[in-house]
């Protein structure tokens, strides 16, 4: 399993990156979001990286965050999404907007993507947010001792962490990285906030 590639952006087209290591170019199937940071032709860049191998075809998917090569995993995890429609959907949807989508049962945002109709986004939306179905216990106060914390029942930090579990996060983990962050943000901001943190970390 290719885990990353650390090279050349040689070529870039609509869905798809070249990223040349060692003399060899790597087509990436990758998403809009991923296109828009990469650096230009002849720079130097990094795609976290999930192999698809199939009787017919072998494709190498990349992506610029790890939180968004994590959504792609799910998503492609879930019956009748493939890596196009994977793909698709994340060039829509950031993973911040995707977790919130899934979240507030917003099926119009996926619909948004290239082929994703009524049903796909309705069993998306039910088979992720069962992720996190009963996550965040009713009443909870506070999540930590420590007063930099914001509480779990301040609105939009419970709501993010709900959020984040649609991404395979549990309140425990992603808790202490939301340390300084402002409960009064939008949502969005806040999961955005997170991840960024938790990228830092990894």
């Amino acid at each position: 399993m290719i885990y990353s590639l650390n090279g050349t952006v040689i070529h870039t087209e609509q869905n798809f990156a070249v990223i040349e290591c060692g003399g060899v170019g790597y087509k990436c199937l990758t998403t809009l979001n991923t296109l828009r940071n990469l650096p230009k032709v002849g720079e130097k860049a990094m795609l976290y990286t999930h192999m698809i191998v199939r009787e017919d075809a072998v494709e190498l998917c990349g992506f610029a965050e790890k939180s968004e090569l994590n959504c792609f995993r799910l998503l492609t995890s879930i019956s009748g999404v493939g890596a196009k429609v994977a793909v698709a959907i994340l060039s829509e949807l950031s993973p911040e907007k995707l977790a919130l989508a899934v979240s507030s049962g917003n099926i119009k945002a996926f619909t948004k993507a290239n082929g994703v109709g009524n049903k796909i986004a309705q069993r998306i939306i039910l088979e992720l947010k069962d992720k996190v179905k009963n996550i965040i216990p009713s009443g909870s106060t506070a999540i930590s001792n420590t007063d930099s914390l914001p509480p779990v029942d301040s609105g939009n930090i419970s709501k993010a962490i709900g959020a984040l579990a649609v991404l395979g996060y549990s309140p425990d983990e992603v808790t202490p990285f939301m340390t300084g962050i402002d409960p009064q943000l939008p949502v969005e901001k806040i999961i955005g906030e997170t991840l960024k943190a938790i990228g830092k970390k990894g």
